[in-house]
């Protein structure tokens, strides 16, 4: 059974004409995965959101850590859903063009030297080059392993974002080098502007990342911390994936879904 502040916000999207429904991917929509290309959505979602999208009534954006045009063949709703990548760095909007800010030289050479420390560590078989950033992953490493790895990144990688006013961001798994100017907040307080007053929005997150996202939509809309164990979050709603994820975005179906039967009836 859904949280009551989660079926208050439903009732709110079946009155209104349009809604937003904001979602992150990895550890959200899909179990992680060692092979990153293989993170498939949990079963029964992608049909679910199809039939979100279908009505008509609600604008579904992913926002994500991955490169924009990663979600796209793993997510394949049509149309294509507007996708924020690399934490807020890009904008893939549906009709495939794709808005970033210029990545500064200083910026770019910084990158390529901490893809180069890892060449030389032997760890470039773990990393993610993203636009505006590179990433270590080490989901699925022994504990011992993984706090190792972390330190050696830490250490190797912090003289090298110093010096280009470069930012460490650490995820659930992983470590990220990057552009310090964007978040997935930034990518919410966009969509908020965009919406107006009275739309409602809801964010459903599991990471460390997110935080931003849930903090800058606050009490605007609905934050929904989606993990197998809860943790401390400014979310204010928290689900457990798959079944009381697939059963909130299936009330969701059924809200907009009501809301278009009731305005057809009215015509």
């Amino acid at each position: 059974m859904i949280d009551g502040k989660a079926e208050r916000f439903l009732k709110e999207v079946a009155k209104a004409p349009m809604s937003a429904l904001l979602l992150d991917y990895d550890g959200t929509l899909a179990p992680f995965a060692m092979d990153r290309q293989q993170a498939a959505p949990y079963s029964g979602l992608t049909e679910v959101l199809q039939g979100i999208v279908d009505t008509g009534r609600t604008r579904l954006v992913i926002v994500t850590g991955r490169d924009a045009h990663e979600i796209r063949p793993l997510l394949p709703l049509r149309p294509t859903p507007e996708v924020w990548g690399a934490h807020g760095l890009q904008r893939l909007l549906p009709d495939e063009s794709c808005r970033m800010p210029e990545i500064p030289a200083s910026v770019a050479q910084a990158l390529d030297d901490a893809k180069r420390w890892l060449a030389y560590q032997g760890l470039e078989d773990k990393a993610e080059v993203k636009p505006g950033s590179i990433a270590v992953h080490w989901r699925g490493l022994e504990e011992t392993a993984a706090s190792e790895l972390r330190g050696r990144i830490l250490v190797g990688w912090f003289p090298i974002a110093d010096r280009a006013g470069l930012k460490l961001l650490e995820f659930d798994g992983g470590v990220e080098m990057r552009m310090p100017d964007r978040d997935k907040g930034d990518a919410v307080r966009t969509i908020l502007m965009e919406v107006g007053a009275g739309v409602p929005v809801a964010y459903l997150g599991d990471d460390a990342t997110d935080e931003h996202a849930f903090r800058a939509l606050g009490d605007r809309g609905l934050t929904v911390l989606v993990r197998p164990r809860q943790r401390r979050t400014a979310a204010r709603v928290w689900l457990k994936p798959p079944e009381e994820l697939l059963e909130f975005l299936s009330y969701w179906l059924d809200a907009v879904q009501a809301t278009r039967l009731s305005r057809s009836a009215a015509y």
